[in-house]
């Protein structure tokens, strides 16, 4: 061993940071939106978010909606998506920090009455403070 100490790089080799965007201020801005305490309900041990895509897609839903389409609620809908994310990964038997599921859900067209199948993207990794968080996109999404 030797007893020469190692000098931090003063110049990063991809140089300084231009600019950072935060899980915090991702949700701030609502590109995120955090699924709060029904993800621990739903059995998640990690904070979870859902991207606004999926949120319109597969969450959103208001009272005009029921009146034109089939009576739901939002965190009827909310519940469906998380309790499937948290089924998938209980069920699944692969390894890596992306999982695939799918789910049933009526889109939000103004007249569909029956549900379709979507599919979603779960990821996790390490959020704001290095732990680990997940985020449920579309499988486009990145």
């Amino acid at each position: 061993m030797s007893n020469q100490t190692i000098k931090p790089v003063e110049h990063p080799f991809f140089g300084e940071v231009i600019s950072t965007y935060t899980r915090a201020q991702a949700i701030d801005d609502g590109v995120l939106i955090d699924a709060g305490p029904m993800a621990k309900e739903a059995g998640f041990k990690w904070p979870v978010a859902l991207t606004a895509a999926v949120w319109s897609d597969c969450v959103a839903w208001s009272d005009a909606d029921s009146e034109a389409q089939v009576y739901q609620d939002q965190s009827g809908r909310l519940y469906d998506v998380l309790f499937m994310a948290a089924f998938a990964i209980k069920t699944s038997t692969g390894t890596g920090d992306r999982l695939l599921y799918e789910l049933y859900r009526v889109p939000r067209d103004g007249f569909s009455t029956k549900p379709n199948l979507v599919t979603l993207k779960l990821i996790v990794g390490p959020g704001d403070d290095g732990r680990p968080v997940m985020t449920v996109m579309l499988p486009g999404e990145d």
